[in-house]
């Protein structure tokens, strides 16, 4: 974007916007940190391995809304691009995915506006992935602002594989050679073959070790 192109109260409009949805990804981003260690505190078990956190640039956002064929002006990014603000929770089991979720449904104060499962119903290409737009209050101080922020949930194994696929997307602009996309779909089916596996492995892991502190009681 150049914001040679915009009047000086539209750079500044464009400025605020940033500003409040980078204060909504530090909200959204320290509630999950919380969460993670409450749940060591309790459990002593981590569901969250790391959190990624972005906002996204100018120029993806100018180049999505111009894909859906909207102008690029600020009301259009706030109504029509909702990952501006972007979490990627990742996490080692496919039960923690659900498990965040629901401690994400759980917070007072985070709206969640929709959810797309693509876990229970991947993508054609393979893509697996837990997606929920949220809404959190931001506090300036004159006013509150609901901001939009979208929270990605996947395992280690479906971060890998995404991220391959997203930069063969950008490499060859959506146009990727027949044969690396039927590998991908492949590739997709192992790593979710390895996440049940290892999600049975740990179930069973945990089982024994709940007998054998049974077993000394």
């Amino acid at each position: 974007m150049d914001y040679r192109t915009y009047k000086d109260n539209e750079v500044d409009s464009w400025t605020e916007v940033t500003f409040t949805y980078s204060a909504a990804l530090k909200q959204v981003q320290t509630k999950m940190e919380i969460l993670n260690d409450e749940f060591q505190h309790v459990h002593r078990y981590n569901p969250i391995e790391h959190i990624k956190a972005r906002i996204k640039t100018p120029e993806s956002i100018v180049k999505k809304l111009k894909r859906h064929g909207y102008e690029s002006t600020i009301a259009n990014m706030i109504q029509y691009v909702n990952d501006i603000a972007g979490i990627r929770v990742i996490c080692s089991f496919t039960s923690d995915i659900y498990r965040i979720a629901d401690m994400i449904r759980e917070q007072k104060d985070i709206q969640v506006l929709s959810v797309k499962d693509y876990i229970t119903y991947p993508k054609a290409s393979g893509y697996k992935s837990y997606h929920m737009l949220v809404s959190v209050p931001v506090y300036l101080s004159d006013r509150i602002v609901d901001t939009k922020v979208e929270i990605q949930i996947r395992t280690v194994a479906m971060d890998f594989w995404a991220s391959l696929e997203h930069k063969m997307h950008y490499k060859f602009e959506g146009a990727a050679p027949e044969h690396i996309k039927n590998e991908l779909v492949e590739c997709a089916k192992l790593v979710s073959d390895l996440d049940e596996r290892m999600l049975l492995l740990n179930e069973e892991i945990l089982e024994l070790s709940a007998a054998e502190e049974a077993a000394e009681a």
